[in-house]
């Protein structure tokens, strides 16, 4: 056995009780990707992908205009060398911004920032700056010109490694050159959890924030 059961969960038609069988689900709805409309896919998707992590992606344009927005298609792509990734859906202008320059910020999304992190995702015209029409503070990067974002815990910043265009999609990765974190979310030496307090995306308009957590070992092999 790989570990004991913690508690009975709700798997089927009927909960288990104590001394009582789970009933696994017997119907589930096939669903063909080739067959179902892009958007009603996209919502099983992001309400089956969850929680995501927010790449706040703060870029800056040839002439100088800064953009923020939220992404949610987002993870860390390589440790040596460190490289993170996030999504570009269709041609926006962080994706713009970053192949014009090859810099980007990536700055943790915090819940005290939650409708301004909302508000950062309007499809502002071109050479609108996000940061100015949210009312969001700027303050400079060490290794790269586009802005971090002041009240972010966390900014990583970085240069561009690659893009990869999956469909009407682009992927960007990028090498991490500099982290900065808040001394204030610092615990041993390590950002904590409880400090950050990391937004999450969810299905439809739901977003996520940091409830329970738990914590417990890798359980080694012993052949």
């Amino acid at each position: 056995m790989c570990g004991g059961r913690r508690g009975a969960g709700r798997t089927g038609r009927r909960a288990a009780v104590a001394g009582t069988p789970v009933i696994l689900a017997a119907m589930r709805v096939n669903i063909d990707p080739a067959l179902t409309d892009r958007t009603s896919f996209y919502r099983l998707l992001t309400a089956t992908v969850v929680p995501r992590p927010i790449a706040w992606v703060s870029t800056a344009s040839a002439d100088g205009t800064d953009n923020l927005a939220p992404h949610s298609f987002f993870t860390i792509s390589s440790v040596a060398p460190p490289v993170v990734q996030f999504t570009s859906v269709g041609r926006k202008d962080s994706l713009r911004n970053v192949e014009e320059t090859g810099e980007f910020v990536v700055n943790l999304a915090p819940e005290g920032l939650f409708e301004r992190i909302n508000a950062t995702a309007t499809d502002f015209p071109r050479g609108v700056s996000e940061f100015d029409a949210c009312g969001i503070e700027r303050e400079p990067s060490l290794r790269v010109k586009p802005p971090r974002v002041a009240q972010s815990p966390v900014a990583l910043e970085c240069e561009l490694h690659s893009t990869l265009r999956i469909g009407d999609s682009t992927v960007v990765f990028g090498r991490v050159v500099h982290a900065a974190v808040d001394e204030s979310v610092m615990v041993d030496g390590h950002p904590e959890m409880t400090l950050m307090r990391p937004l999450t995306r969810l299905g439809k308009n739901e977003w996520g924030t940091l409830g329970g957590i738990e914590e417990i070992a890798r359980v080694p092999y012993r052949g």
